[in-house]
């Protein structure tokens, strides 16, 4: 029952903001730093390293000593109510670098100390077991403090003391106003712009539909292996009909499931059209009569909502980027350009090979196929 409690707690207690940077760099002190690119504000959840040698900044925060009394302290500006803490190790091409146990104290002027307890003894938390995963533990029971640190214990044998991290809390009401906490701007923009799972999807672009209906028309090109629809938005003047000599254009986004930015400023595009068409925005009108859009706003739906149901704070960088069958879809196209350019050398187009349709080659509907840019099985 306690840990039924833990976890409902959990799901009313977001996170502070490490990895979305709403806690500011100056919120974040280290007792020591391997070098400055490895610096306190470097401890963030999901953090990156650079891709090449010799890049000055790296994925995560490093102790410059290796001993117990290393720390990552986070400072939360006010009192909150801290429910629990998730780990990382190091992103980095060069090292593998993780903390496999840790402490965690609070304090509310950052010179007292008060070290969390499961009962009466401190409580160790285990901590991660590779570089990429992350690790939740919940406190035994919160913490109200201002600021808190995580104090590693051990660490990856052949590695030394590095780690990203995210803190889970509430802030406590503060009628007094002592302590300064910036509040959340507020939107201007008209458009919806902010993460949508496939039901929300599907309702904002019923929306825009229902707000435009005579120039836009929802259909599904098919279905997931696990059955959800991959809906497209079509906009044109006359939607559902291929006009001769019209150019028809496509918008593909969420082919990786877990990388959200193209399949939202898909779903901002519809609403965008759709309002400045109706406002008379000339380029947009010129756009909608003289050309057929489609927009496929999630090609893997499956994966989006695999790494949605974890979230960005426990879902490593592959989960929900492949398909549910474990395909990269960036890589799995059918090859059509080497058919038409064949076709072109020996000259059979537009007698005997089309150059607007080509069918996909019979050879890419096997049950075991996956495509990629290779000649076709003799």
């Amino acid at each position: 029952h306690s840990t039924h409690l833990r976890r409902t707690h959990l799901h009313s207690c977001p996170p502070l903001g490490l990895e979305s940077l709403r806690v500011l760099d100056s919120q974040l002190r280290s007792s020591s730093d391997k070098r400055y690119g490895l610096g306190a504000h470097r401890g963030r959840l999901n953090i990156q390293s650079g891709l090449y040698d010799g890049d000055f900044y790296d994925g995560g925060w490093c102790a410059g000593h290796e001993d117990k009394e290393q720390w990552l302290e986070i400072d939360a500006r006010r009192l909150t109510n801290f429910t629990g803490v998730i780990t990382q190790g190091l992103n980095s091409i060069w090292t593998y670098d993780w903390v496999t146990s840790y402490k965690v104290q609070v304090s509310n002027d950052s010179r007292a100390w008060q070290p969390c307890r499961n009962g009466s003894r401190e409580a160790v938390f285990p901590g991660n077991k590779d570089p990429e995963t992350p690790v939740l533990n919940l406190l035994p029971a919160p913490v109200v403090a201002r600021y808190i640190r995580i104090n590693p214990q051990t660490w990856f044998p052949n590695g030394t003391i590095c780690l990203r991290a995210e803190i889970l809390g509430c802030p406590v009401p503060d009628p007094n106003n002592i302590y300064y906490w910036p509040s959340d701007p507020i939107p201007t923009d008209e458009l919806d712009f902010r993460h949508h799972n496939y039901d929300e999807m599907r309702k904002l672009m019923r929306r825009v539909s229902q707000e435009c209906p005579d120039i836009t028309r929802v259909y599904s090109i098919g279905r997931s292996y696990l059955g959800l629809k991959m809906y497209v938005m079509e906009i044109s003047d006359h939607p559902g009909r291929h006009e001769v000599g019209e150019p028809e254009f496509r918008y593909v986004a969420g082919m990786h499931g877990n990388e959200v930015l193209g399949r939202e400023l898909l779903l901002n595009l519809m609403e965008y059209l759709c309002r400045e068409y109706r406002r008379g925005n000339p380029r947009v009108v010129r756009l909608v009569t003289e050309t057929r859009i489609h927009l496929l706003p999630s090609m893997n739906p499956d994966g989006y909502e695999t790494a949605y149901k974890l979230g960005s704070e426990l879902a490593g960088w592959a989960m929900g980027r492949w398909t549910y069958e474990g395909i990269d879809l960036n890589h799995n196209f059918a090859d059509l350009n080497t058919a038409l350019w064949d076709a072109e050398d020996n000259d059979l187009v537009p007698d005997q090979f089309p150059n607007h349709y080509i069918p996909i080659p019979e050879y890419y509907t096997f049950a075991n196929a996956t495509v990629s840019p290779v000649a076709p099985p003799q």
